[in-house]
């Protein structure tokens, strides 16, 4: 250990000092201001990014040497942002520093990109959306159109399962037993908004159907949670085709762990048939 402190190198099996030097030394000094002239190594310099991150440059030092313990979350928080890292970088440097991804950062109004909506597309005929943290949703495929509703028809801040849940009688209508579902998808959405941070977003829609739904402000104050939440078997009644059966199931974006991809699988070869032929007539 002494010779790896003296020589500035990293000990071969710290991942995350290996890591931290390799971000650092591709950073250009030239433009966070910093003068590019007489230095012996590429990049910033040690207490150039210990600077940038409001930490002691002895502690940098030691992390990158593997020395220290684990870093805390606010550290991790600070270096990613001194060393310009993308959303996916910062996700690795948790990785090695803590052993598990960063919590998710909600953005609001962005919406997905062409990749993103080409795989929805793809997934049709199964109806597949995806959503925020706080249940709008900013993407959707044909499907959902004709199983949930139009979402194009309404303003972008209209577009929350939520409001669609407890506003619109279609959703009503659809449901089999709608107390039960309600009370699962209010539970799945407050676990959401809590892993998201997003507590500040999500007052003024509570406050909002708190006013015109009696039934949500009930279940909103019994803070229910679910004790499963991402895969189930979801039963239906669309007002043309019947009743119809689908694999519920909710993944995480690739690169962006503020939203989901929800996807209405049909259980049967006939349902995801009789979806298709109304799909093809929209």
């Amino acid at each position: 250990m002494i010779a790896t402190c003296m020589s500035g190198h990293t000990a071969p099996d710290n991942l995350l000092g290996a890591y931290l030097r390799d971000r650092r030394i591709r950073l250009e000094p030239g433009a966070f201001g910093y003068p590019a002239k007489r230095r012996r190594t590429p990049g910033l310099r040690r207490e150039e990014v210990a600077q940038r991150a409001n930490i002691s440059p002895t502690w940098y030092t030691w992390l990158e040497q593997g020395r220290g313990g684990a870093p805390s979350v606010d550290v991790l928080d600070r270096i990613a942002r001194a060393l310009m890292l993308t959303d996916m970088e910062r996700e690795h440097l948790f990785l090695l520093g803590l052993g598990h991804p960063p919590e998710a950062r909600y953005r609001k109004n962005e919406g997905v990109t062409p990749r993103l909506q080409r795989v929805l597309d793809a997934l049709d005929p199964s109806p597949a959306v995806i959503r925020t943290a706080t249940w709008d949703v900013i993407a959707w495929n044909r499907a959902a159109t004709v199983m949930l509703m139009d979402f194009g028809l309404l303003e972008p801040k209209q577009r929350n399962l939520l409001r669609f849940m407890f506003l619109d009688p279609g959703a009503r209508a659809a449901q089999y037993d709608w107390d039960s579902v309600a009370r699962f998808v209010l539970g799945a959405f407050r676990l959401d908004a809590a892993r998201a941070g997003a507590a500040a977003d999500v007052g003024p829609l509570v406050d909002e159907l708190s006013r015109l739904s009696p039934e949500f402000k009930a279940m909103w104050q019994d803070n229910d949670v679910p004790r499963a939440h991402g895969e189930a078997v979801k039963q239906m009644r669309h007002p043309v085709l019947g009743p119809l059966a689908f694999e519920y199931s909710a993944f995480a974006v690739d690169g962006r762990t503020d939203l989901s991809m929800v996807v209405y699988n049909p259980t049967t070869p006939e349902d995801a048939e009789r979806i298709a032929s109304r799909v093809g007539a929209s």
